[in-house]
């Protein structure tokens, strides 16, 4: 049975953050892999509800427009070195988390990502996911997603651990899988 385990993390006074963090239940090892991105695929969305998503590439960007063109996923190139995509349907989200799962992925929700944010894309682009630490109280949330070691930190003002997990649960009810608030 894999767990999605969500607390609240203490990142300093200035910051407000949960961690979720996907492992294989019997040893707690990071769950990776096909199966993660499925789960990953499921859990990303369910954290915005209703709010406007994006993800934000901000590394490794060379091989990300070729694979959007080859799964007919639209992209835009907000800044130097960073592109966005918006709101992914499922599969081709799960399939883009499992290419891409070695790399650091941002994500945000909230009414800016549809009338776009170029102060944060371009800060994004020069400082990668610190640029979140200014930026996160405008936005429903935003998140920081290192899939590869099955964590994702999420940066918000709106948000509770308890929440999150109410989010969540749901989602999973077909699964064998556990989401509960604590290591």
């Amino acid at each position: 049975m894999a767990i999605l385990a969500v607390e609240a993390m203490d990142l300093g006074p200035d910051v407000r953050a949960i961690g979720i963090e996907l492992v294989e239940g019997g040893d707690r090892e990071p769950l990776h892999g096909p199966e993660a991105a499925q789960i990953w695929s499921r859990a990303l969305p369910s954290l915005a509800g209703q709010e406007p998503w994006t993800l934000d590439f901000f590394s490794h960007l060379e091989p990300l427009p070729e694979f959007c063109k080859s799964q007919n996923l639209e992209y835009r190139e907000a800044s130097e070195r960073c592109i966005v995509i918006s709101a992914p349907v499922q599969e081709k989200l799960s399939q883009l988390l499992l290419r891409f799962e070695g790399e650091t992925i941002g994500l945000r929700a909230g009414n800016l990502v549809s009338a776009g944010d170029a102060a944060l894309e371009n800060e994004l682009s020069r400082q990668g996911a610190d640029a979140y630490h200014r930026a996160y109280s405008n936005y429903l949330f935003c998140a920081i997603c290192d899939l590869k070691n099955g964590s994702v930190v999420v940066l918000s003002a709106k948000l509770w651990a308890s929440e999150i997990a109410r989010r969540l649960r749901p989602i999973f009810s077909d699964m064998d899988l556990q989401v509960r608030i604590g290591p």
